[in-house]
């Protein structure tokens, strides 16, 4: 008997479902030998990083603070995943969003009504992150250069543009020679709902809906869907591929630039070293736990978040590297990705004699 993969005819709905819970039970049990191999107890420390990121209302505001730029960043690379056009670039469309706002916060507030500041730096933001993921768009729909290495590349360009911005031009005279720009004024800050949690949360949740809205109510959506789905068929029904590819990396980029708008405004109320930290590539794992679903993309960002604020409590706590929650969500994407074929294809015994199907992959 040999074991085949049969591609399914139609995805496994109650394998899309498993797949996350199952992928998730096995990242802890991975996650625990390696904190056994640091020689820390994984219920204990599992137990610290509940309570650190969960059991306060401190800790819960400050995972929400953590979640918002994952959220964000999350809905941006869930919509070009789901046209299979593979944006890792999230990071760099985020810093470009965070350099926009702090120009506006810092040269343009003065000469603005106070009420428009907020939604000058949110517009700004967005376009900059917008034009960031078009660059790699238009590469890809006009000459076929591969998305992958142009949006990561891009990346490394738009982190060393922030650091010479901090350091450099934009450097607060009178910071006594630390890094980061002068404090943004009053206008140009985000309100915060409770702790730290500021109005960014509220972008996420009205992404998110315009996101669900666009892939599940309107004719764009449909052929977003059908060219992640059948490229080939796609362009037989006449469906203009490079136009969706531009259409969806603005709205990606622009989505990740908002996250970038929003640390800079509602967090560090500067441009600073703290804007990439790798919500641009964490937001890789949250789409895929999320199964590129719109309102599941809120509730992994949150889980994601929780894992990171409970990384730092196991590092006070128990005297553990912080890194072990990023081994965590290392150990996740694994098994998520390792997984899904679990719900595109299906296990099945096959007799010598037995002839595979074409699509079976042995």
């Amino acid at each position: 008997m040999n074991i085949v993969f049969e591609k399914r005819l139609s995805r496994s709905r109650r394998a899309a479902v498993l797949v996350p819970i199952i992928s998730f039970i096995l990242a802890l049990l991975f996650g625990s030998l390696i904190l056994l191999a640091f020689g820390v107890n994984p219920l204990e420390a599992y137990r610290v990083m509940a309570v650190g990121s969960l059991g306060s209302q401190y800790a819960l505001t400050e995972t929400l603070v953590k979640a918002i730029p994952l959220m964000l960043t999350g809905l941006s690379v869930s919509i070009a995943f789901r046209m299979l056009f593979w944006n890792i670039g999230a990071e760099g469309q985020l810093a470009m969003g965070g350099i926009a706002a702090t120009y506006v916060a810092l040269f343009l507030s003065d000469s603005l009504p106070g009420a428009l500041t907020i939604p000058t730096m949110v517009l700004l933001g967005m376009l900059a992150g917008a034009i960031w993921g078009l660059i790699p768009a238009l590469l890809k729909a006009f000459i076929g250069v591969n998305e992958i290495l142009t949006t990561l590349m891009m990346n490394y360009i738009a982190i060393l543009m922030v650091e010479y911005l901090y350091l450099g031009p934009w450097r607060d005279p009178d910071g006594y020679g630390f890094p980061g720009t002068a404090p943004f004024p009053p206008e140009a800050i985000l309100p915060r709902l409770v702790g730290r949690v500021h109005l960014g949360i509220i972008f996420a949740i009205i992404a998110a809906f315009i996101v669900w809205f666009v892939l599940s109510r309107s004719r764009w959506g449909y052929e977003i869907r059908v060219i992640g789905e059948n490229q080939r068929a796609a362009r037989y029904t006449g469906i203009n591929i490079g136009k969706n590819i531009l259409l969806v990396m603005l709205l990606s980029g622009g989505l990740a630039g908002l996250a970038g708008m929003a640390e800079v405004s509602g967090i560090a109320r500067r441009l600073y070293q703290g804007l990439t930290v790798g919500y641009g590539y964490t937001a890789i794992i949250v789409a895929w736990m999320a199964n590129l679903n719109p309102w599941a993309v809120l509730f992994v960002g949150f889980f994601m978040a929780a894992l990171l604020v409970g990384g730092d409590q196991i590092q006070i706590a128990l005297q553990t590297p912080a890194a072990v929650a990023l081994v965590l969500q290392g150990a996740i994407l694994f098994f998520v990705l390792g997984g899904w074929i679990f719900v595109n294809y299906r296990i099945r015994l096959l007799r010598p004699s037995e002839p595979a199907a074409a699509d079976e992959l042995s």
